[in-house]
C-alpha cells in the first residue's frame, strides 16, 4: 500500500507541475491570457504540497526520484496534449529515469 500511495503521488505531483508549466506556456507563449498563467501558478503551488504527502522522510530523495518522474511525465505530457511523436531515444530515456526512480525509491534498504 505504502508503494502505491508513493506512485499515485508521484503521478499528482507530474500532473500539478508539468500541467503549472504548460497552463503558462499557453498564457504566454500562445497568447491565451493571465488566467491560463494564473491556473499554472496555483497548480505549481499545489505541486509544492504533493511532495510532502510522500511516505519517505527524505526531502533529497524524493526530489531526485521526482526528477525521474517528470522526465516520463513531460514525453506522456507532449505526447497526449501536443502530439509529440518521440524517437527510441526518448522513450529509452525516459524508460532508463523510470528505472532510476524504482532503485531510488523501492529497493530494500535496512533501517
Amino acid at each position: 500500500m505504502t508503494t502505491l500511495k508513493s506512485v499515485l503521488l508521484f503521478l499528482l505531483a507530474a500532473v500539478a507541475e508539468i500541467g503549472g508549466a504548460w497552463l503558462i506556456w499557453q498564457g504566454w507563449r500562445e497568447h491565451r491570457g493571465l488566467l491560463w498563467i494564473a491556473g499554472g501558478i496555483v497548480a505549481l503551488g499545489a505541486y509544492g504540497f504533493v511532495a510532502t504527502f510522500q511516505p519517505d522522510p527524505n526531502f533529497g530523495r524524493i526530489l531526485a526520484a521526482y526528477g525521474g518522474i517528470f522526465v516520463a511525465g513531460s514525453l506522456t505530457w507532449a505526447i497526449l496534449l501536443d502530439h509529440f511523436k518521440p524517437d527510441r531515444y526518448d522513450l529509452l530515456g525516459a524508460a532508463i529515469c523510470l528505472l532510476g526512480v524504482a532503485v531510488i525509491m523501492y529497493a530494500p534498504r535496512s533501517s
